[in-house]
């Protein structure tokens, strides 16, 4: 290795590492504040305490809200992937008279502002007489993620070899025969990751639950909350486990989703 390309290397190296340290630092600050064992966070934190999250595990409120935003996840997350297994194979797999226009339809709720399109739907719910509750954050959810989930899916689509299916239709299968023993096991993992992203977008989203949740507040509206009045450790607790969580998340997605690829690599 000459000089030219050591130097370039160390480069590219400081700079990955200083990309990382601004991306994690925030979070590494708020872990810290979840273990001070004061009110505010002070950095060097003078002593350690876990007596925040010991208050979170206790406390019957976040418990509720916890379990309203795993409701209302899982929920998004199935209904999403549903809907966009079958949108994404409109999307990138047929060509049909139209095709362009719904591709631009698909795409167009992503381009809006979440807080205009959660505004938007409290309004049409407001004219229907629908109560803001969970269902309604379901729907809120789902105008906005299934179409990111569609775009996921699509991509593994893109990549399907439709001669696989054609074959299967000579040797004499039938459609639902294709579709559970070709198509299907052929898109899992970009089912899968279209699962994964659903999830982990509707339980962090905040925009569309204030609009559309009603009493059935979610964690990202509690921490809003806390953070605009009557703050309190719990607040940085909560934030921490939610990204542990997330982190867990998309390893196992991630995971999964290699071995997947790799099955379908030893089955071709």
């Amino acid at each position: 290795m000459n000089d030219f390309s050591r130097r370039a290397t160390i480069a590219y190296g400081s700079a990955m590492a200083a990309l990382i340290v601004f991306m994690y630092l925030p979070m590494i600050t708020m872990a810290l504040a979840s273990f001070s064992r004061s009110k505010y966070f002070s950095f060097p934190v003078p002593n350690y305490s876990d007596k925040w999250y010991l208050e979170v595990f206790e406390s019957l409120s976040i418990r509720d809200f916890f379990w309203t935003s795993t409701v209302v996840a899982v929920a998004v997350a199935c209904l999403s992937t549903v809907l966009a297994f079958f949108g994404a194979l409109a999307f990138a797999r047929y060509d049909w008279k139209g095709r362009r226009l719904f591709q631009k339809i698909i795409l167009l709720p992503i381009l809006f502002p979440q807080a205009v399109l959660g505004l938007a739907l409290l309004l049409w719910f407001t004219a229907l007489g629908i109560t803001p509750s969970w269902p309604a954050t379901v729907f809120a959810h789902l105008v906005w993620i299934a179409p990111i989930a569609t775009l996921v899916i699509a991509i593994q689509v893109y990549s399907f070899d439709p001669a696989v299916e054609e074959a299967a239709y000579d040797l004499g299968a039938s459609r639902w025969q294709v579709m559970r023993e070709i198509t299907l096991p052929l898109l899992a993992p970009g089912i899968f990751s279209g699962f994964t992203f659903a999830f982990l977008l509707s339980w962090a989203n905040f925009p569309l639950s204030m609009l559309s949740s009603g009493a059935d507040s979610t964690i990202p509206e509690w921490v809003s909350a806390k953070l605009q009045s009557g703050y309190t450790p719990q607040v940085p607790a909560v934030g921490t486990l939610t990204i542990l969580a997330a982190a867990v998340v998309m390893g196992l997605g991630s995971q999964i989703s290699a071995f997947m690829k790799r099955r379908h690599v030893k089955a071709d």
